[in-house]
């Protein structure tokens, strides 16, 4: 692993409640559901067992919008990346009680995924749903979009393939547009925010916000060579 690799991380470890329901999902579903992290090319291939469009998801909470997406998109395979356990183990319950064949989960941090697993130019689409905004000024060093991963993550997808992320936090949405507007392999679809595109569903928090005034900014870039 680069020195660049090693200093950047996508995620800080918090504690939080798994529930029975969410071990037991997770203990039992993981092994058939799950890849391991290995510092290796990865070939999904033979792990969805077809040829499909590939979608990279970055933390995706506790799992409900992957979940719709996948459901409704049968002729995509989702690759969603999460650390947190109550997380994983709430995607894997969704998964099972859908029966949503196209998802596979990797519970590790996605610098080194992206650096480690995902082949260069293999990936068709990235969604990156309401990463943690950090609001205070002295923690904002931690957010999740910054260059050196958007960097990585343009490096792993196909030529026209898109990177989606959308924030309820103006400042960070400004952020995160600046930062895919300085990246040379990116190019913005729209100008400034993009409309929400229909594939991504409304949450209920997003909902709630919605009704109380507070705004939601989507960023969708394509890579350009």
């Amino acid at each position: 692993m680069t020195d660049q690799h090693r200093h950047i991380r996508s995620y800080v470890l918090r504690q939080g409640r798994v529930s029975n329901a969410q071990r037991r999902a997770h203990d039992t579903l993981l092994p058939r559901l799950g890849i391991e992290y290995s510092a290796a090319p990865l070939d999904l291939d033979p792990v969805f067992g077809r040829t499909a469009p590939r979608i990279l998801e970055i933390g995706f909470g506790m799992g409900e919008t992957t979940a719709a997406i996948a459901a409704a998109h049968p002729e995509n395979d989702y690759v969603a990346l999460e650390v947190h356990t109550p997380g994983v183990g709430s995607l894997l319950k969704q998964l099972d009680e859908q029966s949503i064949g196209n998802v596979r989960i990797i519970q590790h941090d996605a610098v080194e995924v992206l650096g480690q697993m995902i082949p260069p130019t293999s990936l068709d689409g990235a969604h990156i749903f309401f990463p943690d905004p950090w609001p205070k000024k002295r923690q904002q060093k931690r957010r999740l979009i910054q260059p050196p991963l958007v960097s990585l993550l343009a490096s792993c997808l196909k030529p026209g393939g898109y990177v989606h992320a959308a924030t309820d936090w103006e400042e960070y949405a400004q952020q995160i547009l600046d930062v895919f507007t300085d990246e040379p392999l990116l190019e913005n679809t729209t100008d400034g925010f993009a409309p929400r595109p229909e594939y991504r569903p409304l949450t209920k928090f997003e909902q709630r916000g919605l009704r109380l005034g507070h705004g939601v900014w989507d960023i969708v870039f394509r890579r350009i060579a």
